[in-house]
């Protein structure tokens, strides 16, 4: 079983995530942030990986921190779950609609960090959340997960669908990197390391 367990306590949060890549998408989410929970519970769902995700963070101030070192802690997590990336098929790949909504992830555990998200959101929040702070959520995760991640909202005019569809896709597209290749158990890279 992949699982990993990270602790991130700074003077802005303190956060805990657990997770099992080879899971059945069972969340236990608890940060404070109820739009940023049902998106992480749609990663978990489409997934099929077990998060258990604890955060205390500045809310006070605003959603920033919490959600940065979330984004700093998953990505972590999944990092070092992965390990050496012996078998995965390392690519993923999904488009989700939601009614009106169409998104496409794409990404690579390539161990080289980077997003490139092309979304115009229809509002700047989602209920009171900063739209601008998912962005930020995938950068933290990328930088720490070591993964090269795109994302494009091709059609959406509710706020909610659109980051509904991204955070589905997200999901699927990582199960789909994740998954076991076993006619290949050898690290996906003619480098021989990733």
């Amino acid at each position: 079983m992949r699982k990993a367990e990270i602790i991130r306590k700074t003077s802005e949060t303190n956060i805990s995530v657990k997770i099992n890549l080879d899971g059945s998408g069972k969340t236990s989410l608890s940060t404070g942030l109820p739009f940023l929970e049902h998106m992480l519970d749609q990663v978990g769902r489409h997934g099929l990986i077990d998060l258990d995700i604890k955060a205390e963070g500045d809310l006070h101030v605003d959603d920033h921190h919490t959600v940065e070192d979330i984004g700093i802690a998953l990505g972590q997590a999944f990092a070092k779950a992965v390990g050496d990336k012996s078998g995965i098929n390392r690519y993923g790949h999904s488009y989700v609609p939601l009614d009106e909504a169409l998104s496409l992830v794409v990404l690579d555990f390539s161990g080289r960090p980077g997003l490139f998200m092309v979304v115009s959101y229809v509002k700047d929040t989602v209920g009171t959340m900063d739209v601008g702070l998912f962005e930020h959520f995938f950068m933290s995760f990328c930088n720490h997960a070591f993964i090269t991640l795109h994302i494009k909202n091709i059609s959406g005019d509710n706020v909610h669908h659109q980051l509904e569809t991204i955070f589905k896709a997200f999901g699927r597209a990582l199960r789909k990197a994740l998954e076991i290749n076993k006619s290949n158990p050898s690290i996906p890279s003619t480098k021989g390391s990733l």
